[in-house]
């Protein structure tokens, strides 16, 4: 079937370069670096991708794979099963991905999100070779209309030798002016950034291009291919309740006003879970600063809760998907999409007082977090957007379950196998089984609070046994560790299968 797409290509020189993602695939050169729309399985470029997987099977070679952050099965699948990404960054989720950075196959580093367009502009990652970037529309000027995510889209336009555009019928038009696009100068004329409240907008509603950088335009109708989240469980409702009266105790400390300050929520089913309770709960005329919005966002939007919801993304369900879609015309009221690099920016959560809620894979009793890693070595995600708001927010929370794989793993632990975030970024801790507000404690105030109020019943012995004889052997010293210990839970679980005695 013809895609026809030259409604959408409003400048008509462009209209003269469509092809198919065949054509566009050849355009791409054996090593070279390129970068792609899409942050979590949205907006990411689609059919290019599958065209160039396709020809590295016949004709192999390999190029370094350029994201916002997360992108779907028809890039970084296809890609790596075609072993064909020598490089890749910021951050992934896919298992083929996974498997293959874990087995040494692909480069992969982890950053920071909020930092990666201004490193390509340093120059520091050598030159962009190609953008392939997802659109709903191309404007009369050559400008980019974004579909639902915007990423580091703008950055890779600006710094790109070639552009590849594809323009995705799938996408409505009513996703056309929900975009505020704002690249900052870099030093030394880097100026601040103009945005004072969660709602400003300091940019425009589409990607400037020059339409000669525009080598292909391709047409495309593959929609986004979103994660199921899991189902909100008891675990879930019980850390909202937790962090609802939390925040009513701020509320009346005097230390939150009524309607909180800017909420920023993670990725994943936990997080979602952790926001779509706070409809339930009595806060109204709430602002989201955030990177995704997932289903739980929608779920305040339709409650009546939200004035306005700003992030990079949107990464719902595909059942919330089709629900954002339903609702386009009224969620575009409320819905604010971003470059990352403004979405997270620290200093922005800074000055506008975020409310970071994010997950951790496990924490230890002094307050250091893991995000990353299991057991120590193996990359599941990366850290994301976590430290862009950690180190810089009002209140920086981390979320997780006590336990994992049926209790076999505490994710309170002695020591973390892996640092993503030190315990002088985080303040409060949350699981099903209470929360820790460790602001002004010292490190064994800290070990004592979240031993008592995070940690499963079946391991709170444990810890504190670990706990005591540590301050014994080093004699009350600042941070109690023992050495030959610390790991040793993270040990016995690859050894028995269980971080149990």
């Amino acid at each position: 079937m013809v895609i026809d797409i030259k409604d959408r290509v409003k400048n008509v020189d462009l209209q003269g370069k469509i092809v198919t993602a065949y054509d566009a695939a050849q355009l791409i050169n054996p090593n070279d670096k390129v970068g792609i729309s899409g942050f979590t399985p949205s907006g990411y470029a689609k059919v290019v991708p599958l065209a160039l997987a396709e020809r590295m099977e016949k004709e192999p070679f390999k190029i370094d794979l350029w994201t916002g952050a997360s992108v779907g099965d028809e890039a970084d699948g296809a890609l790596t099963r075609a072993n064909g990404i020598n490089r890749r960054f910021p951050y992934q989720t896919n298992k083929d991905m996974r498997k293959a950075l874990n087995g040494g196959d692909v480069k992969y580093v982890d950053m920071h999100l909020s930092t990666m367009a201004q490193n390509i502009r340093y120059g520091f990652f050598g030159d962009l070779d190609v953008a392939i970037i997802e659109v709903c529309q191309i404007n009369e000027d050559g400008s980019l209309v974004p579909t639902t995510s915007v990423g580091n889209s703008p950055t890779f336009v600006s710094q790109a030798k070639k552009v590849i555009v594809e323009v995705n019928v799938s996408q409505p038009l009513s996703l056309v002016g929900m975009h505020d696009i704002y690249e900052p100068l870099d030093p030394p004329h880097r100026k601040p950034i103009p945005l004072e409240q969660a709602g400003d907008r300091i940019g425009t509603d589409a990607i400037p291009c020059d339409p000669s950088k525009i080598i292909a335009v391709v047409p495309s109708d593959v929609p986004d291919t979103t994660r199921p989240l899991a189902a909100i469980d008891d675990d879930a409702k019980a850390m909202s309740q937790h962090l609802i009266k939390f925040f009513e105790q701020e509320i009346a400390e005097g230390r939150l006003p009524q309607n909180l300050l800017p909420l920023q929520s993670g990725v994943g089913s936990v997080a979602n879970a952790v926001i779509s309770g706070l409809a339930q709960g009595p806060f109204k005329d709430l602002s989201i600063y955030t990177e995704v919005i997932q289903d739980g966002m929608f779920d305040l939007i339709d409650a009546g809760k939200v004035t306005v919801c700003s992030g990079t993304a949107l990464s719902p369900s595909p059942d919330g998907l089709k629900r954002f879609y339903n609702n386009i015309d009224e969620y575009r009221k409320k819905i604010i999409l971003r470059p990352q690099e403004i979405s997270n920016n620290p200093g922005i959560a800074r000055r506008i007082g975020v409310i970071a809620m994010n997950t951790a894979i496990e924490f230890d009793i002094f307050g250091n977090v893991n995000s990353t890693h299991i057991m120590g070595s193996k990359m599941m995600n990366g850290v994301g957007g976590s430290g862009d708001f950690a180190r810089s927010a009002y209140l920086t929370i981390f979320c997780t379950n006590s336990v994992a794989k049926n209790g076999d793993i505490s994710s309170i632990v002695p020591y973390v196998s892996h640092v993503d975030h030190p315990e002088h970024d985080t303040m409060i801790f949350c699981t099903e089984q209470g929360v820790a507000d460790c602001r002004g404690l010292s490190p064994v105030e800290r070990a004592r609070l979240i031993i008592e109020k995070c940690a499963h019943p079946d391991y709170k012995p444990m810890l504190t046994e670990y706990l005591e004889k540590a301050l014994a052997a080093t004699k009350n010293a600042h941070t109690p560790m023992l050495l030959d210990e610390a790991l040793s839970w993270h040990k016995r679980f690859t050894e028995t299968g269980s971080m149990k005695k």
